[in-house]
């Protein structure tokens, strides 16, 4: 049996091969384990000392000890080194170069529609009405029977509807909050309601499936056309930048009478004719009239008490008009090159 020097130098020898072929902190780490573990030959040797004469035991544990000192030592340098290899690896793989332009931020934005909705909101509120919001799903009643559409009316044909059921609908205009507000809410009443609506139509430039309204309702004692001509005057004046020059035409719709439509000089040849405008010099964009009596009943409300005057106002053919935009599916497409025109 080989003597105790002979057995730390066989071991040192082991160890520093071994020491060589290390390309890893994890593989120093198995290597530390394996020699200064508990079950490691280091241990095996202090295990041996029982053997030794006392007399010899002082000399052989220091013999013991300083390899394990010298062990860890190069465990501590060589731990060292591979830490500093692999960070320079690594620095290597995420390598940047400080000189080079720093990547571009874009900053997002309202897309158009809300952006004119805000806007019409605020000069609305401004004007002293509130924000009323309805549902996006609702029943036959709200939408259309209690709007003075009756089953057989015409006028359903026009709405080209998506049902859902036999009783609920996705409302084709948010018209429907007018009905909820009266049932809800003693007059004086003044509203407005923007949001979401749905129509089964042919999507084109200038129709869609979906699209936005505003909804303008006013009811009290002794509403007149007086005050439905002044609320759009100053509306479309604030929306508009300046003082907008006004007609308004008859027209029918079933939840107002009598009914017209409302137009503005054209915004872009001030009335002298161009492509927008169709060369008429004039836009159309609300549809009002004084709310229905039966429209008020199916509110209880009493007709021979109050009246009101209703409006409607599309967002998107709205848009298109002030903005230019010639087809109304770039509101959906999600284009960036077309959404970035309007930060």
């Amino acid at each position: 049996m080989a003597s105790l020097p002979e057995q730390i130098g066989e071991l040192r020898f082991r160890f520093m091969q071994e020491l060589q072929e290390v390309s890893g902190s994890k593989d120093l780490e198995t290597l530390k384990v394996k020699y200064l573990g508990k079950k490691g030959p280091l241990q095996s040797l202090m295990q041996e000392l029982r053997h030794c004469l006392p007399e010899e035991r002082p000399h052989s544990g220091k013999l013991i000890n300083d390899l394990k000192e010298e062990l860890v030592s190069h465990f501590e340098h060589s731990a060292a080194r591979l830490k500093t290899q692999e960070q320079d690896r690594q620095f290597q793989k995420e390598w940047l170069d400080a000189t080079l332009p720093g990547r571009r931020q874009f900053r997002g934005a309202l897309h158009p529609i809300t952006q004119v909705i805000h806007r019409i909101i605020d000069i609305f509120t401004e004007m002293g009405f509130s924000v009323r919001l309805g549902p996006d799903i609702d029943t036959d009643f709200f939408n259309f029977e209690g709007l003075n559409f009756p089953p057989d009316h015409p006028a359903r044909d026009m709405q080209d509807t998506f049902y859902l059921s036999n009783h609920s609908i996705l409302r084709t205009h948010t018209s429907n909050v007018q009905v909820h507000a009266m049932q809800e809410c003693k007059p004086p009443l003044r509203i407005i309601a923007p949001g979401r609506c749905f129509r089964n139509e042919d999507i084109s430039a200038r129709s869609h499936v979906f699209f936005h309204q505003v909804e303008v309702l006013y009811i009290d004692k002794n509403v007149t056309f007086a005050d439905l001509f002044a609320t759009m005057d100053e509306f479309l004046s604030k929306l508009l930048g300046e003082k907008a020059e006004t007609r308004f035409r008859p027209s029918y719709f079933p939840f107002v009478e009598p009914g017209l439509e409302v137009d503005v000089r054209c915004i872009s040849c001030k009335g002298s004719g161009c492509r927008i405008c169709k060369h008429s010099g004039w836009l159309e964009v609300f549809g009002a009239g004084m709310v229905h009596p039966n429209v008020l009943r199916k509110g209880n409300i009493d007709p021979e008490e109050y009246s009101g005057f209703a409006a409607g106002l599309g967002i998107e053919r709205l848009t298109m008009l002030m903005r230019d935009i010639r087809d109304i599916r770039l509101f959906t497409e999600n284009d960036i090159r077309f959404l970035e025109q309007f930060p």
